[in-house]
């Protein structure tokens, strides 16, 4: 089963605009933001309505999330390839600002700035559109599979070399480190980075999302892995896998 980041990143652009993708084999439409999801053939309350699962998780996403354009536009700018004032633009054309009313609100610049940003926003859609073609068609000529890079976590910090992992590596590391299985214990936590990357993506599968653990929880979780515990939560905090409150008290994944 793929985890809530895979949906992500594995979703098409059209997907990513709706907020949510259909599991055909399960039936069942998936919220990309929270993994709600809702069964084809059962009805929903919500509010005082009553409805089907398609409409049900778009009123979802309308009541818990407000909205996919709000989800993607707070993403980091390594996802979005947004800079602060492009970001700020984005949001005025969305709520229908005029040039003239983005100046006001900037307080500064002038309207033929604006409109040269709107044109640079349009190439960059047009180079987005080429760029995705080009991956289509790489994947088309089957330059996938174990050189096949595993997806990035979307709390991820500094995303550099450390995470082009491809999954002939991820498998290589996780059979030196666990070598009594993946189910069993962790050998030793490894020093280089990369490798702790992939030991806690693997780790991470034991939680939940949307769930808030306590940190004796965690500990309980993380012990069955690890006798040094506090290292290991210590790092899943560290790498963005995991947040918590800052009394302490509750911990839960990031993203």
């Amino acid at each position: 089963m793929m985890d809530k980041d895979e949906q992500f990143w594995n979703a098409s652009v059209e997907e990513l605009a709706k907020g949510y993708i259909y599991e055909e084999e399960k039936s069942r439409f998936v919220c990309l933001m929270c993994q709600e999801s809702f069964l084809t053939g059962v009805i929903y309350p919500f509010q005082h309505l009553l409805l089907e699962a398609k409409r049900a998780i778009e009123a979802h996403i309308e009541l818990v999330h407000h909205s996919m354009f709000d989800y993607l536009v707070n993403l980091d700018k390594k996802y979005t390839g947004l800079s602060d004032l492009q970001k700020e633009l984005v949001i005025s054309f969305r709520e229908g600002l005029s040039d003239k009313d983005i100046v006001s609100k900037m307080d500064g610049g002038s309207t033929s700035t604006i409109r040269n940003h709107r044109f640079k926003l349009k190439e960059k859609e047009k180079q987005a559109k080429v760029f995705l073609a080009l991956m289509s068609l790489l994947k088309d000529e089957k330059e996938i599979g174990m050189n096949e890079f595993i997806q990035i976590h979307k709390g991820a910090k500094m995303v550099d070399d450390r995470y082009a992992i491809t999954k002939e590596e991820k498998e290589k590391v996780l059979a030196t480190y666990f070598k009594n299985g993946l189910d069993g214990g962790l050998h030793t936590f490894p020093s280089k980075e990369k490798r702790k990357i992939i030991i806690l993506q693997h780790i991470l599968q034991s939680f939940e999302p949307n769930r808030i653990y306590t940190e004796r929880e965690v500990n309980e979780i993380l012990k069955k892995f690890y006798q040094d515990f506090v290292t290991i939560r210590r790092a899943l905090i560290e790498y963005g896998f995991m947040e918590r409150s800052n009394d302490g008290s509750g911990y839960w994944l990031k993203g």
